[in-house]
């Protein structure tokens, strides 16, 4: 050992227990007996050693002064399969159950013909339906709400979360990946979720005194036994026609609009990531919900057909639908219920998306896997 390596025989303040590496050749070297690297680290001046080996051509750059650091944007979230739909089914409940009074407005506003509420103004209608049966009305169906939302939101934002990563390759910005995730998860949904949205918009259409049904199952048994199973299902064409553009102009901006956000207020993106969410989702469900509208007028006409007086169609096309309802009220009638459709949308987005992160968030720390550095 100590005919290979040169050790100082009496290290000075100024001397290196290392040879100079700018040598070729070892100067001036004494050779003792062999030490330990413990006892070679140990000696007074080892942490000189260091600094002979920084370059001085090398210097630390500053950070310019409008440096904003970029949040560092997961791919995917972590998360297990059954963890993505336990999240969804909480954030699907909550949405609906908050935002139900105003649905039950927006379907009365939607139905023609002699059913109770016939006016296309939200006062009106919201005026009439306290005025006849009272707070009670508003929240008719709820039951069945509450048994679709919860499942069909589950498969929801799995499917949702599932297609992303599949499709975005790696580029979780891809807005593309984001449409076309949005159409494949409403594809799926509406099909658990169009039977008990059928069910609940009978129910907000009924009275105490009118109603044909006294609850959710007394409704299922009823319209299975005169109408067949294919009632259930009369609308989900117009309801995946409806909600295919629906999903992919919300998921596109929901998540445009999130990285704008987070871009804006970067430093402080982890503090702020329940308002991003929230503000994002408005605006994404605001949007959406504005572009299509008509299709939502068509979607109630033909789940709604022969209650209470409404109109009951033939041939259940969209385009017979749409013939009738411009027909009996003029261009305006496909937009009856923009108004209520955007309250709905807007803050039940709002509601979806802040709970839907929340659980994630609290599913990521339970995995172990959270990450304070990493937006979602």
């Amino acid at each position: 050992y100590g005919d290979k390596f040169p050790i100082h025989s009496n290290p000075t303040p100024n001397q290196s227990i290392y040879p100079n590496p700018t040598r070729t050749h070892f100067q001036n070297q004494t050779y003792r007996r062999p030490i330990s690297p413990a006892a070679a680290f140990s000696l007074p001046m080892a942490t000189d050693a260091t600094a002979k080996f920084q370059n001085p051509d090398f210097h630390p750059v500053s950070k310019p002064q409008d440096y904003v650091p970029t949040p560092t944007v997961s791919p995917h979230d972590g998360l297990h399969y059954w963890q993505f739909m336990i999240a969804g089914s909480i954030a699907g409940m909550v949405e609906h159950m908050a935002m139900f009074p105003v649905d039950t407005v927006k379907t009365h506003m939607q139905a023609l013909g002699s059913c109770p509420i016939k006016s296309v103004g939200v006062r009106q209608a919201l005026g009439s339906i306290l005025k006849s049966e009272g707070p009670a009305a508003l929240y008719r169906g709820i039951g069945a709400m509450g048994l679709g939302a919860g499942p069909a939101h589950a498969v929801y934002f799995s499917v949702y979360e599932t297609c992303k990563k599949y499709f975005s390759g790696g580029n979780p910005n891809n807005p593309g990946a984001h449409a076309i995730s949005g159409v494949f998860a409403t594809v799926a949904s509406d099909a658990v979720f169009t039977p008990m949205d059928m069910v609940k918009q009978r129910l907000q259409l009924g009275t105490n005194l009118h109603s044909p049904y006294k609850g959710v199952w007394d409704c299922v048994r009823k319209v299975f036994r005169e109408d067949g199973f294919r009632a259930f299902y009369a609308s989900y064409r117009t309801t995946v026609l409806m909600n295919a553009p629906y999903t992919a102009v919300h998921f596109a901006t929901y998540e445009a609009a999130k990285r704008a956000l987070n871009e804006i207020s970067s430093e402080h993106a982890d503090d702020e990531r329940l308002i991003v969410h929230a503000t994002a989702g408005a605006a994404a469900g605001g949007l959406a919900s504005m572009v299509t509208t008509p299709l939502d007028v068509v979607k109630t006409q033909l789940q709604c057909q022969g209650i209470c007086g409404c109109d009951r169609f033939k041939s259940g096309s969209i385009s017979d639908v749409f013939r009738t309802i411009v027909i009996k009220d003029g261009y305006k009638g496909l937009v009856r219920g923009w108004a209520p459709r955007m309250l709905f949308h807007a803050p039940a987005a709002a509601i979806c998306w802040s709970t839907y992160e929340a659980s994630k968030t609290f599913f990521q720390d339970l995995n172990g896997g959270s990450n304070s550095g990493t937006v979602t």
